[in-house]
């Protein structure tokens, strides 16, 4: 197991990014959870609005500098906010911008099934770079979720797509002000016991080295980027967890995992937080600093696998599980995110209980 420092090694940035505006796929460890890359997750072709790598032009596609016009939302004019890869965490960002009245433009493999209010880009980015339609693109999210689990699937998603991803905004002659790129807490490795910002990575997977490089290439390209690494998501739609919990096929260890909605509302607040000071380290917290560049995602309760699966069959009129070996403190990790909670952010669903009673209640919805 490699260690390195706890944050991306961001380079002092020559001029301090203008503030704008006011003040978070899945974890890519997540098992359960649908792909939903900056493909979208779906299975179908490539369509226009991008420009193809070498050796993969596509003579049959349409015009590439052209949105798609049903899709288009957003206010006229003013701001505009780009989020690469609108699978199901990345469409509730863009609803969520839409809905303060922000110009959105969605980038996902097949752009037509994005909501009303946001302006679709149907763009493979493993393999082409968008032609980004007029505006301002002040602010920036990424949301990149692998197909496969192996280190390549990784690499033409996370790195790949994000290089396509900046490569069309230094196309389009723009530079965001505000950046969030997710991130997993999947890069701590086999790291046990009390981890926040200020624990050393320690990759054991080959994909965890990509995710790392990623953060390394946002880091160097928009030195006043942040970086949101999530822990596991739940929510509408992700039922595997819940399953077990009702067979009773739960064995008990250290969990961590955020609410969809929570992720989606923290990524939406850290683009409108003042960006980092240039220079300043990668992870100052003083009172009175800029948003820092490297958050955990994950709500306020790290819990035994047993205690949730216990709460989801209450919830459900079942029994509690028979009693079996809990998992010791030094068996597990538990993440710790009151940095993001110190920069003015407020989880809707704090712990495991408020967030499965919602997701039980029936309450959202997953996007396609």
């Amino acid at each position: 197991m490699t260690h390195r420092p706890a944050t991306p090694s961001f380079p002092p940035s020559p001029t301090s990014p203008t503030p704008h505006g006011e003040s978070a796929g899945r974890e890519p460890q997540n098992p359960g959870a649908r792909p939903v890359t900056g493909r979208g997750g779906d299975d179908g072709g490539r369509e226009p609005h991008a420009t193809p790598e070498p050796g993969s032009a596509d003579p049959g596609r349409a015009d590439p500098g052209r949105a798609d016009p049903e899709h288009a939302g957003g206010r006229a004019g003013g701001a505009t906010v780009l989020v690469a890869g609108c699978g199901d965490l990345g469409t509730e960002v863009a609803l969520r911008l839409s809905a303060r009245g922000e110009s959105v433009v969605g980038v996902r493999r097949r752009a037509e099934v994005l909501p009303a209010g946001v302006r679709g880009l149907s763009v493979d980015l493993t393999r082409e770079i968008p032609h980004l339609p007029p505006g301002s693109y002040e602010r920036l999210a990424v949301i990149l979720t692998a197909d496969g689990r192996d280190a390549e699937a990784y690499r033409e998603t996370y790195v790949g797509g994000l290089r396509r991803t900046l490569a069309a905004l230094d196309a389009a002659g723009v530079r965001p002000q505000r950046a969030v790129l997710v991130s997993s807490t999947g890069v701590y490795g086999d790291s046990v016991g009390d981890i926040d910002e200020s624990t050393p990575v320690a990759p054991s997977r080959p994909t965890h080295d990509v995710l790392l490089e990623a953060e390394e290439l946002i880091a160097h390209a928009l030195p006043h980027a942040t970086v949101l690494r999530l822990s596991g998501l739940y929510g509408p739609g992700r039922s595997r967890f819940i399953e077990k919990a009702r067979r009773g096929e739960v064995d008990d260890h250290w969990t961590n995992r955020i609410h969809r909605d929570d992720a989606a509302a923290a990524i939406v607040h850290l683009l409108g937080a003042a960006a980092p000071a240039a220079g300043a380290p990668a992870d100052d917290r003083r009172d009175g600093a800029a948003v820092a560049r490297l958050y955990l995602g994950t709500d306020r309760l790290p819990a035994h696998a047993v205690d949730v699966a216990d709460e989801i069959r209450r919830l459900e009129g079942l029994p509690p599980l028979t009693p079996r070996p809990r998992a010791g403190e030094q068996e597990g990790r538990r993440l710790d995110s009151s940095a993001l909670v110190g920069t003015g952010f407020a989880f809707t669903h704090p712990t495991y209980v408020e967030g499965y009673a919602a997701v039980l209640g029936g309450a959202g919805r997953r996007h396609p």
